[in-house]
């Protein structure tokens, strides 16, 4: 379960309550890049069949400004020619206490138009919103700073000449930070810890005697940084019968049955950067006459950043009367999901003297400031029958380091300890973790979300296993995989029919792992003091939050043109082409047009409390009673959630406008004339049409062409325009509505507004939204219950990795020779942009299993010193480029949903990267990642 974003009423409610005209937008239509307010993609982007490439690829390549890092003052309508720029200065120490900031290192003429310190910020009420989330905007004098990195002032500049060789003389040097007496660092109870305890029934689908669905999910209280459990008592409430289930299967893993063999062994995983290319960047310009604040910048969580601008300004002297929000395209790995620098852009726009400043962090600034991957420590335990090689129990204790402020902390961890099942079946669980905090730089939703450092693990230690038992490791995956109809570790069955043993089975009779022996024995033989090896691991990851919303409107003009408006934002991985070509499924053509990233609608007027986490079931039943009201109105651009949950709500609205619309208006030519015209000596059935050649043909009848259509549907008054709301907790809210003529509709919707043709009497009511939308009240609505929360989660997609690598046995550096991937993710909406995210997915997974790390304090990133130099990043010859291959399997049926495996698709590598070392050394590593030194001592 990730956090909940804000939702676009919260933000509109907040401002407005501020009276504030407050407004978020693409960076594109911000710029007047759109046609009508609308993105209208390049001729010769879809050629009837395929997109030939992305839809807003041509902007990207011909140098259009659509990253927030190419913005400039002058380049935003409206805004002065004039531009400042700023810089912080940070703490690079934690260990004495922060007295203040001297100019001295500075002589005059670089001394800084505008200095702001915690002192101005105090003195004008501007404050960070939710600042143990954050942490503090400034430091204030006299207090120690809490982590490295910590910011302690702004500088602004309204030249370029001085902010440039002020920043350069003021980089690496402390001697601008004055520092007291010495201090001892806090000792911080943990952001957060739980524990997820199942107990099954007698058979993988026997009801489970103990399970956090069933039953209950425990966090933890802390006794500084020892966690506080419930005391044990079988017949207690849920989380004493928890802990005593707990206590039972940790003691039946020190004394184990006769026939059980319990492997267990410790696990570390690294620091590690996002290295985003685009560094954290904004630009942005307070209006003071006319009380005006402008924001440009990059951003997973726009609207939540906007909201926090407004309330961090609220109580201040600083007037606001309109805010714009504009957020570029950007890249950012989760690093940019719920990040605090956009405040810094904001605030450093309020002192700007009524210039746009440009606050934009280099490398060094950004390696220092940026939210990291957390490591772990993980302590995993699997009993083993000796005997059939069947997993008998799990338990496992994970610490993540957190850093200085808590941001995603808890929730990483929990992720990381749902997800360490990795693709097997326990009969018996027992999952515990917590997150500490440190005065390391923070850490956040980096992609992967805990997942990465856990699954990773449970791949290695099952091949750990495997070699014990003397059973082939791809055969020992296959007797425990977890299979369809079978509950995770919080006792939920996943949606659909799980396929990894296929992809098992798929990797299990391939040449490269069939023939590995002989291989081994062949290249070791020719390439003296080189060592061969190869290794194979699979996973299977969530995606999605768990409170999974989307709004989608969808139009067909007279001409047969079709318009898309959705909340489905640009973070590089493609939703945005994606989306626009999700309505030819029903409509025979994608979209021609699209609106991305919308906040206003007005067409589907929606309130709600914007708690689907927390709220009760006995608060939901009250509120669902008013068909306006949602869980939740959009969530944040995360998790791997365009290809599945936005794509729903897309297909959603495609499919009720073809069946209302041009389906009707299709089956009106057909009977026309004498005796029901062409249809009538037929049977015509809605399962029968299908879209050829762009005309819709069904059942031998005259094929028509969507103009055709969409003109008999505007004529006859069906419906033209369809807007739609979609939830998701672990299962769809459905909904009934009742239609014109009496007839109902049923979706797996719910919410619903329908805009019909000229020719419909409902184009004069008085009810109809400003662009002639009528709302449907639902007669009747189901949601998932609120304890479905803790399935944590149901989605899974599966990647398998087999690798093959040489080792230099003299320096122990690795080479990745090949590698191989079988994955299956549904239908794929483009399969162009599927094979990109699985070449970057394993790029980042060979970097973190050989090459990324980082000191997480004095001599780490937060010291400022930290760049690419001393990051070592893999280039094209570490990934083996031009031998890699990547297999999807086919889908089950045309209308298998597509799955989210933006994050999936790094983590098997890394295990397999391990496994296939120790296969070529014979050496068992346990410490990520695998550096040439590590190796090395280990083999010599």
């Amino acid at each position: 379960m990730r956090p909940t974003d804000l939702s676009r009423r919260d933000f509109l409610q907040a401002a407005a309550a501020a009276g504030v005209v407050a407004a978020v937008a693409p960076l594109g239509m911000a710029r007047a890049a759109v046609q009508g307010g609308r993105f209208v993609p390049p001729s010769g982007w879809y050629d009837g069949q395929r997109a030939r490439f992305r839809a807003d690829g041509m902007g990207k390549v011909t140098g259009e400004k659509t990253f927030s890092i190419d913005i400039r003052a002058r380049d935003m309508p409206g805004w002065p020619d004039s531009q400042s720029h700023a810089f912080l200065l940070r703490a690079a120490r934690t260990d004495r206490v922060f007295e203040g900031i001297t100019l001295d290192p500075l002589e005059p003429g670089l001394r800084p138009d505008v200095l702001i310190t915690a002192e101005e910020l105090a003195r004008d009420g501007v404050a960070m919103v939710e600042p143990d989330f954050y942490g503090a905007l400034l430091l204030r004098a006299g207090t120690a700073p809490v982590y490295l990195g910590q910011p302690l002032a702004l500088l602004v500049y309204h030249d370029y000449a001085r902010f440039r060789l002020a920043k350069r003389r003021m980089k690496f040097n402390e001697d601008g930070v004055r520092y007291g007496a010495p201090v001892q660092e806090p000792d911080r109870a943990p952001y957060g810890g739980a524990r997820f305890v199942r107990i099954g029934g007698g058979t993988p689908v026997a009801r489970d005697v103990f399970s956090p669905l069933k039953d209950t999910v425990l966090f933890a209280n802390f006794d500084k940084k020892r966690s506080i459990w419930p005391v044990p008592d079988e017949a207690g409430d849920a989380g004493q019968r928890a802990m005593a289930h707990a206590e039972a299967l940790r003691a039946e893993l020190e004394t184990p049955p006769e026939g059980w063999q319990v492997f267990r062994q410790r696990y570390s995983s690294q620091y590690i950067d996002p290295a985003a290319m685009e560094m954290d960047n904004g630009n942005a310009w307070y209006d003071e006459a006319g009380e005006r604040l402008h924001v440009v910048t990059g951003t997973q969580s726009p609207y939540t950043n906007a909201n926090h601008i407004l309330q961090m300004v609220s109580d201040s002297h600083f007037g606001l009367r309109e805010l714009k929000f504009h957020a570029g395209y950007t890249v950012g790995y989760g690093q940019k999901e719920h990040h605090a620098f956009p405040y810094y852009v904001a605030m450093a726009a309020l002192y700007g003297q009524g210039r746009p400043v440009r606050l934009a962090l280099d490398r060094w600034e950004h390696f220092q400031t940026a939210l990291k991957r957390h490591p772990f420590d993980i302590e995993t335990t699997i009993a083993v029958d000796f005997e059939t090689g069947q997993f008998r129990s799990l338990a496992a204790d994970l610490e993540g380091n957190g850093g200085g402020v808590r941001n995603f902390s808890p929730s990483v961890g929990q992720v990381a300890a749902t997800a360490l099942q990795s693709i097997y079946y326990f009969p018996q669980s027992d999952l515990a973790v917590k997150v500490a905090a440190t005065r390391a730089p923070a850490a956040g939703s980096m992609r992967g979300y805990g997942t990465t450092q856990s699954m990773a693990t449970t791949e290695m230690l099952v091949d750990e296993i495997a070699e014990a038992l003397r059973v082939d490791p791809i055969e020992l995956r296959r007797r425990n995989v977890f299979r369809s109809g079978m509950k995770n570790t919080q006792g939920a069955i996943p949606a659909g029919h799980l396929r990894i043993d296929e992809l098992l089975e798929a990797a299990g009779r391939d040449p490269l792992w069939t023939e590995r022996r002989s291989a081994k024995l062949a290249y070791d033989a020719a390439h003296p003091g080189h060592l061969y090896g190869v290794g194979f691991a699979a996973v299977q990851k969530d995606y999605g939050t768990g409170a999974e919303a989307a709004l989608c409107q969808i139009e067909i003009g007279r001409d047969g043109k079709v318009t898309l408006r959705h909340v489905a934002s640009e973070i590089g991985c493609g939703s945005t082409t994606s989306q626009m070509l999700v309505p030819r499924d029903h409509l025979g053509r994608p979209a021609d047009a699209a609106e991305f990233a919308v906040v206003d609608w007005p067409d589907l007027p929606l309130t709600s409390n914007d708690e689907p986490y927390t709220m009760s079931q006995e608060d939901q039943d009250a509120a669902k009673a008013d068909p306006h009201w949602v869980p939740r109105i959009t969530s944040p651009r995360s998790a791997s959630n365009s290809a599945y949950y936005f794509s729903h709500a897309t297909r959603e609205a495609a499919r009720i406008l073809f069946e209302e619309g041009l389906w009707r208006a299709a089956v009106s030519i057909w009977s026309e004339g004498i005796g029901g015209g062409q249809a009538r000596p037929l049977v015509v059935r809605r399962e029968n049409a299908e879209w050829r050649d762009g005309q819709l043909v069904a059942g031998g009848l005259e094929p028509l062409d969507i103009g055709r259509l969409a003109q008999r549907a505007h004529d006859r008054g069906f419906v033209t325009g369809v807007t739609v709301h979609t939830f998701n907790r672990w299962a769809w809210a459905t909904a009934e509505f009742d239609l014109p003529g009496g007839r109902r509709l049923e979706a797996p919707i719910d919410a619903l507004s329908l805009r019909y043709g000229d020719g419909n009497a409902q184009r004069q009511a008085a009810d109809l939204s400003e662009r002639g939308y009528r709302f449907l009240p639902r007669r009747r609505v189901s949601y998932p219950p609120v304890q479905r929360t803790n399935a944590a989660v149901v989605y899974y997609a599966p990647v398998a990795t087999m690798v093959e690598l040489a080792v230099n046995a003299g320096s122990g550096e690795v080479t990745i020779l090949s590698h191989k991937s079988w994955m299956e993710c549904g239908n794929m909406i483009v399969p162009e942009l599927v094979s990109g995210q699985l070449q970057g997915g394993i790029a980042m997974g060979i970097g973190h299993a050989l090459y990324e790390d980082m000191p997480l304090y004095e001599d780490g990133p937060g010291n400022g010193t930290w760049n690419f130099n001393r990051y070592r990043l893999p280039r094209a010859r570490d990934v083996a480029v031009w031998t890699q291959e990547g297999q999807v399997l086919p889908p089950t049926s045309r209308d298998d949903p597509p799955k989210g495996i933006a994050e999936v698709v790094m983590i098997p590598v890394i295990a397999a990267i391990a496994n296939a070392v120790h296969d070529a050394t014979g050496a068992r590593f346990r410490h990520l990642p695998l550096t040439a030194d590590r190796i090395r001592e280990a083999i010599t």
